[in-house]
């Protein structure tokens, strides 16, 4: 089937290339990896199985891929160690407790933001100088 590792290598090159020009016009990259267990997606399947509302979420394709638990597990790993960069980090979350996922996930987005330094533009002399005449001409 060819070099498989070699193929990967270069979808992994291709990701921090991306990223690394997406990172060098401004964009900030946020990656997040939700992590659950594999208890906690048997008990996620129960409770998809149970609840008619939910059985669309389901199929029996996702009990062939649960066959393969440590072969997703060693690929999440390999692809999260080879694309985590200084300005492109994963942030790898426990997500079997959704409440605390999502304020872990929260948190990681209201510190990118902080860390933007983000405020309005101010404005130049000659804008408040055009600024104070409109309000003139309206306070009349």
């Amino acid at each position: 089937m060819g070099d498989e590792a070699g193929f990967w290598n270069q979808r992994f090159r291709s990701i921090i290339d991306l990223e690394r020009h997406l990172h060098a016009n401004g964009t900030r990259i946020v990656k997040v990896f939700l992590h659950i267990s594999k208890e906690e997606q048997r008990k996620r399947f129960l409770v998809r199985l149970d609840d008619p509302a939910k059985n669309w979420k389901f199929s029996e394709s996702d009990m062939t891929e649960r066959g393969f638990w440590a072969q997703y597990q060693a690929a999440y790993e390999a692809c999260l160690a080879a694309t985590s960069t200084a300005n492109a980090p994963w942030y790898v979350v426990p997500a079997d407790d959704k409440d605390n996922a999502r304020l872990i996930v929260s948190q990681i987005v209201l510190d990118t933001f902080d860390d933007l330094d983000m405020s309005y533009p101010k404005a130049t002399p000659a804008h408040e100088a055009e600024l104070h005449a409109i309000r003139k001409q309206l306070a009349r």
